[in-house]
């Protein structure tokens, strides 16, 4: 089932499967599986370039290489830009550190050196808007329309988990990268036409 609030067309299973990422167990794992970078606008490759030497310091030797050979993104196989990566995998932006989840310590949990970098005051930009919307991909369609599918990948087994024992539906978990991309009207929009979901889709 497809749901159209302005020109954004959204499946319903945002709306009614649940999601809640679990950095306790996955570790961030999202930016160093796959064999491509984060989707990246060319408005968006400006701002990697204009905030990189604030994160330059997080980055492995080997990342900081190429980009400086590469650039901070490239042309995928499908012909997208996306982020720059090492060994075929690693986003370039990637930075691990222990973090205190839940009075627990994690230890070497892969973080964006971007929102590393936002969260610690030193820059205003977080991070590409499609590293935040995941696990929802957004693609351009030949009308000119967006459209929002729910991308399901086994690393992220863990945020499922933890999101149907919290009962958290994946727009509400990306409340705020949802508003960031498309405003506070939508959302209210895209909430309100949740409650309206027929129960077979639960």
């Amino acid at each position: 089932m497809i749901i159209q609030i302005d020109n954004v067309l959204v499946s319903s299973d945002i709306l009614t499967e649940n999601f809640c990422c679990d950095l306790t167990k996955c570790k961030g794992i999202c930016c160093i599986e796959g064999d491509a970078g984060a989707p990246v606008t060319l408005e968006e490759i400006d701002l990697l370039e204009e905030n990189l030497e604030e994160v330059r310091h997080d980055m492995s030797i080997q990342a900081q290489l190429i980009v400086e050979t590469q650039g901070v993104a490239c042309t995928d196989k499908d012909g997208d830009l996306v982020t720059s990566i090492v060994n075929g995998r690693d986003c370039v932006f990637t930075c691990y550190k222990d973090l205190n989840l839940d009075d627990e310590i994690v230890k070497n949990c892969c973080l964006c050196a971007y929102e590393k970098a936002f969260r610690e005051g030193r820059t205003e930009w977080p991070k590409p808007i499609s590293c935040a919307l995941y696990p929802i991909r957004e693609d351009t369609l030949s009308n000119g329309l967006t459209a929002l599918a729910y991308h399901r990948w086994h690393v992220c087994k863990d945020a499922v988990k933890k999101g149907n024992e919290l009962k958290i539906p994946i727009y509400k978990f990306l409340k705020k990268p949802l508003i960031r991309r498309f405003g506070e009207d939508w959302y209210v929009a895209l909430c309100e036409a949740a409650k309206h979901i027929p129960e077979g889709l639960y």
